[in-house]
């Protein structure tokens, strides 16, 4: 059983890294295998709807970070992303890699728990929590909660050590997360048969 770990930060061991370490430690501690995956700092590409995902089920822009997200996911149990707040609002990053990786690999994800997590200065993770977890019910996981909104504050990792509220949601989430992880693999229940084909595209 595993757990990925996705750093959206541009900052490698910044604030956001401290937050899903002390993740990690929880869901490592209640027998869960994990892995961080950072996104990296250079150049991502947007989604432009070229649909050849449809074909392939991977995304048309191989950039090493997408499409490597989708591979591990169809290995992975349960998910926990992770974003700086910019300007009361996920990162532009996590936005961009989200939209392709959830648009091409949607089908590695269905039914498997998900949580974010954020890290702010100050203000805007209540806003940032709520992008966030758009990604997850539309792809039918199953959102994992704490005991507070899912944030850590500070401009600095040394700050972040330094939030035990913030800190003590981290862990609460991890425990959490490992726990549905656990009830799903031993609960032998088939997933429900979903409908499908009816598309919308306007209501008079």
């Amino acid at each position: 059983m595993k757990a990925l770990l996705i750093n959206g930060s541009p900052h490698e061991h910044g604030c956001t890294y401290t937050a899903l370490r002390e993740v990690e430690k929880a869901l490592n501690a209640s027998g869960v295998e994990t892995e961080i995956l950072w996104l990296g700092n250079g150049p991502v590409r947007d989604c432009v709807a070229c649909g050849a995902c449809r074909k392939t089920g991977k995304c048309a822009f191989d950039d090493d970070v997408c499409n490597e997200i989708i591979s591990k996911a169809a290995q992975c149990s349960g998910f926990v992303f992770g974003t700086p707040v910019y300007y009361a609002h996920p990162s532009g990053r996590v936005l961009s890699i989200l939209d392709r990786v959830f648009f091409a690999g949607g089908r590695n994800f269905v039914r498997k728990p998900g949580a974010m997590i954020c890290s702010a200065r100050r203000g805007g993770t209540t806003a940032t929590f709520d992008a966030m977890n758009k990604y997850f019910t539309i792809s039918q996981m199953p959102v994992v909660g704490s005991t507070y909104w899912n944030a850590v504050h500070g401009s600095k990792p040394e700050d972040v050590a330094q939030d035990a509220e913030g800190l003590q949601t981290m862990r609460n989430l991890g425990r959490n997360m490992a726990w549905l992880m656990q009830c799903i693999e031993r609960s032998g229940v088939p997933a429900p048969e979903n409908e499908h084909g009816n598309w919308t595209n306007f209501i008079r």
